[in-house]
């Protein structure tokens, strides 16, 4: 075996997150020298310094412009440059490096992730929101400038292992796995009372707040429903869910011949951190590996549509096309936070996202074209204004 092409230049946006986290922690323990470009973060300016003082970065950002002084005090003297804002993150996205993470959470990660793509960088997605609202624009802009991007998603990771280009006319469908989240066995009465405590503890992954609870109403999968159709050219009745408590199978690829491609694993997200950085070689390192002997039954299920509304609202958002996902995107990321802070029920989350969506339909403001960025952006403050709105007052699924 020859040596591994590994990226040595790295940028990592959202470097305190989860993923972030995951993203250094695997590049700790891999031990392959790497020369960090960019540390990005939102505004945990403590752990960034921390970081920053480990990582020796060019830059540490923090997206958080009143995190900014603290960040400047904790690097003081290191020579390590801090910045802040929204357009310092873009900066620091567009650095030379060879490879990009791209964990910023919602729809902030969009910019970022985007000016990546376009300094030909690999960049491995885990921001959902970007392909959601201008997937067709960031693969193009990917693609002119002589990059990739590659998913990190477990479940996209997973679709991208098994995926053969080459007979990809033969492809019959994708199958995404869901764990079913916390909520997967309640009642639907149940979940009208779920709390913001319940919603977040999570049965097989550590995640952050919001993507736990868009896990919970099964929103995540929905994202990813828009994701996989974008990113491997599937229309959206050929991209199925697929409940698997487990989260041992983590997506699969049925073929006409009548075979199915299924990636298995622990769930841990350094695994798909790990293929994405190596890609197209594999990485060896101290990974978890699977003991089926011991992982028990896997067990299977349908999503149940009656109490994971949000699921068909987001495929019919992609079956809209046009701004429809960046609109549900951004009524979805209003509506978490509103339950978060305890101002909505958990089952007012779909609600929400459903007549905002309405609401902009009916009024002709999710028609495409124009600048993918620009367009994504007035849609996002529109369908946030509107999802506001309602989250305020009552809503007529409220009861339902």
């Amino acid at each position: 075996m020859g040596p591994l092409s590994l990226p040595r230049t790295v940028s990592i946006l959202g470097s305190t997150g989860s993923v972030g986290l995951s993203t250094l922690d695997l590049l700790d323990k891999v031990g392959e020298e790497v020369e960090v470009a960019a540390l990005v973060a939102g505004r945990n300016s403590e752990l960034l310094a921390q970081q920053a003082l480990k990582w020796r970065p060019k830059v540490a950002v923090v997206e958080d412009e009143t995190a900014l002084p603290d960040l400047r005090e904790r690097l003081s003297g290191s020579g390590i440059r801090a910045a802040a804002g929204a357009s310092a993150v873009v900066e620091a996205a567009a650095m030379e490096a060879q490879w990009v993470m791209s964990a910023i959470v919602g729809f902030a990660g969009l910019a970022p992730t985007l000016a990546a793509a376009r300094t030909g960088a690999i960049v491995a997605l885990a921001n959902k929101e970007s392909l959601v609202c201008a997937g067709p624009a960031l693969l193009r802009a990917a693609k002119l400038a002589g990059g990739a991007v590659i998913p990190v998603d477990s479940e996209h990771s997973a679709i991208f292992q098994v995926f053969e280009r080459e007979n990809v006319q033969h492809i019959s469908r994708l199958i995404l796995t869901a764990s079913g989240g916390p909520f997967r066995t309640w009642t639907r009465q149940a979940m009208s009372a779920a709390t913001r405590e319940q919603a977040l503890a999570h049965p097989n992954w550590s995640m952050g707040a919001k993507i736990s609870v868009d896990s919970a109403t099964m929103m995540n999968k929905g994202l990813e429903v828009i994701e996989a159709s974008y990113l491997f050219a599937m229309p959206p009745e050929r991209v199925d869910v697929l409940i698997h408590p487990q989260s041992i199978i983590h997506s699969m690829v049925e073929y006409a011949d009548g075979s199915t491609l299924a990636q298995l694993g622990p769930p841990d997200m350094r695994t798909p951190i790990a293929c994405a950085f190596a890609w197209p070689d594999r990485l060896p390192w101290d990974a978890p590996k699977l003991d089926l002997t011991r992982t028990g039954p896997l067990t299977f299920e349908a999503p149940d549509p009656e109490r994971f509304p949000a699921l068909e609202v987001a495929k019919q958002a992609l079956r809209s096309g046009g701004m429809a996902p960046a609109a549900m995107n951004a009524a979805n990321e209003v509506a978490v936070a509103a339950f978060l802070d305890r101002r909505i029920g958990f089952l007012d989350i779909a609600a929400t996202v459903a007549e905002t969506l309405e609401r902009l339909d009916a009024d002709g403001a999710l028609d495409g074209g124009g600048d993918a960025l620009e367009r994504a952006k007035d849609t996002d403050a529109t369908a946030r204004r509107v999802a506001s709105g309602l989250v305020a007052g009552p809503l007529r699924s409220r009861t339902a």
